[in-house]
């Protein structure tokens, strides 16, 4: 059955990577990022814009309101950094709040506002093992993530009534831009802390993905998934 999804950040990356996946499948997918698109397929829909700029968010999901029935939405924006705390600006701090905690924000408050309409729908936000491993150097990263998790949660309690499920998905290592500057001692490293000691595939993350906004899945709500083995 085909779905519509919105899919955020997909100039790159996991979100590229699943926009391709799922229109592979014949699902309609709207994406959007600060660059243009480099995906072209008749049934995506590519918005450029900055995913902090409320009103051109919010602009954006009252048009896709007016043409889809949206389905699906993945929080999947993001951004990373690997620093002491010793060693990290103010400025670095807000970046990291604005990329990862309020573009989900965001989306999740404009685009619920449609699923409600239709009693239905599923978001999954994306959310890092960096959470539960406490990783030196990630203090700020992780804690935004975290924040997204306790936000999965709460958003979960307050649109559940509405047939609106929320869930979180937390990626483990992906050789995507964003690890790319980390040394590999590092990744290696914590490659080691997880069960399954591999890099993750964009595959990998579209099953997670899969799993949590399937219909078999009714039951599943305001939890987190952590993909590679957390314990």
């Amino acid at each position: 059955m085909s779905r519509v999804f919105i899919i955020t950040g997909t100039s790159k990356g996991i979100g590229n990577a699943l926009a391709r996946l799922y229109l592979d499948e014949g699902h309609t997918i709207i994406g959007c990022s600060r660059n243009t698109t480099t995906i072209n397929h008749t049934n995506y829909h590519h918005y450029t814009l900055d995913a902090n700029d409320e009103k051109s968010v919010i602009d954006m999901i009252k048009e896709i309101g007016r043409k889809f029935k949206v389905d699906i939405l993945i929080n999947n924006i993001g951004t990373t950094t690997l620093n002491h705390i010793a060693t990290t600006n103010l400025d670095l701090v807000d970046e990291i709040y604005r990329v990862n905690f309020r573009t989900t924000f965001l989306f999740t408050k404009e685009v619920a506002k449609i699923m409600m309409k239709n009693r239905k729908g599923s978001i999954v936000n994306i959310s890092s093992i960096a959470v539960p491993l406490n990783l030196e150097g990630e203090a700020v990263y992780a804690s935004m993530k975290s924040a997204i998790e306790k936000f999965t949660q709460i958003s979960a309690k307050e649109f559940g009534y509405y047939g609106i499920r929320i869930n979180a998905l937390g990626v483990s290592p992906t050789k995507t831009n964003l690890i790319k500057a980390l040394q590999k001692d590092k990744l290696d490293s914590l490659l080691s802390k997880l069960i399954i000691k591999d890099y993750c595939e964009f595959e990998d993350i579209k099953n997670g993905v899969d799993f949590l906004i399937s219909d078999k899945s009714r039951f599943i709500t305001a939890q987190t998934i952590y993909l590679g083995g957390v314990c």
